[in-house]
């Protein structure tokens, strides 16, 4: 990248604020879920999509509807459950008699962003009613296929620990994710923040308003963080990381143990263009190493499968990915 490249991307990033007021605002609303907010932006600025698991209680689904709040456009929510049909998210043809003909009335799949609560509820053949839309940003029903909005996001919503009628995400779908978010519990002094902020809703009080970007600040602001520098050699090291996901005896002896398989290309992809986002958000001039730490969990936990001797030892895919950033070499 030429000096005034760099210098325009800069100059773009002082410019493009709507994004950063909307990550301290939406953080200064949901208590104790600082990180979990900036990474769903970094999916927003990554174009990506956002798997959030965490217990029930955690404010999973009011994040993802406060950054659809923050941002222009159209927003639905779909509760998952069994009885779901394809039909039910994509929409469906219907036969007007006037006109002789059908037309197509479109499902929830052409908002701007869509919140699938529980998404793990869901029969396997409304999972892959999402693939196509996830990836290619299309909907194809019969013979006509019908473009998907270019503002177009999927934020699913799982729970870890009721099993009782879920079905688990197939691969290929888990796969079309960017980042698989972990949602834990406040500290003891979020939470406590937490009860007052509850005391202050009872008491009438109004908060802030929240801060909202067009849709146009979104686009801008994605092509500022496109163009945030990483040097080769980091980009190198982006894909040895991948890599020693698939070959991982040829790094390590307890990662070959660990890895049964491991990450795909869009894990690279996925990895570099997150990062980026996450720079730019921060107001950084480039892409370090510590980007790529940050966010190797979040790309890698739901693309890597625990082999039977992890699962016996009760390694979990956190510990698997902690050990590859130990044993792949930073240049």
């Amino acid at each position: 990248m030429s000096t005034s490249e760099i210098l325009n991307t800069q100059n773009t990033t002082a410019q493009e604020k709507p994004l950063p007021d909307l990550l301290r605002s939406i953080q200064s609303k949901i208590i104790g879920q600082h990180d979990l907010i900036e990474y769903m932006l970094v999916g927003l600025l990554a174009d990506g999509h956002i798997l959030l698991e965490g217990m029930p209680g955690l404010a999973k689904t009011r994040a993802a509807k406060a950054i659809a709040d923050g941002v222009e456009g159209d927003f639905h929510r779909i509760q998952f459950t069994p009885d779901l049909l394809p039909s039910d998210l994509i929409g469906t043809e219907i036969y007007i008699h006037e006109k002789s003909d059908f037309i197509f009335r479109k499902g929830p799949l052409f908002n701007n962003i869509l919140l699938a609560d529980e998404i793990n509820r869901a029969p396997a053949k409304v999972q892959s009613a999402l693939l196509e839309a996830m990836e290619e940003k299309q909907v194809t029903v019969g013979h006509k296929t019908y473009p998907l909005p270019d503002l177009y996001m999927v934020i699913a919503t799982q729970n870890p620990i009721e099993q009782e009628g879920t079905y688990n995400l197939p691969e290929a779908q888990l796969d079309r994710f960017m980042l698989h978010l972990e949602v834990d519990y406040p500290n003891h002094a979020e939470e406590l923040q937490i009860l007052a902020l509850d005391e202050n809703r009872s008491l009438g009080e109004e908060a802030a308003p929240l801060v909202v970007t067009s849709k146009e600040q979104v686009f801008a602001a994605r092509r500022a963080a496109s163009a945030m520098y990483i040097s080769d050699n980091l980009k190198s090291y982006v894909v040895s990381l991948v890599a020693a996901t698939r070959t991982p005896e040829k790094y390590d002896q307890k990662l070959g143990k660990w890895i049964a398989h491991g990450a795909s290309p869009r894990a690279t992809i996925a990895l570099v263009r997150s990062a980026k986002a996450l720079a730019w958000l921060r107001g950084d001039e480039y892409v370090t190493p510590q980007h790529i730490h940050h966010l190797a969990g979040p790309v890698l936990r739901h693309r890597i499968a625990a082999s039977f001797t992890a699962e016996a030892e009760g390694v979990t895919r956190s510990e698997i990915i902690k050990r590859l950033l130990e044993v792949v070499a930073i240049p």
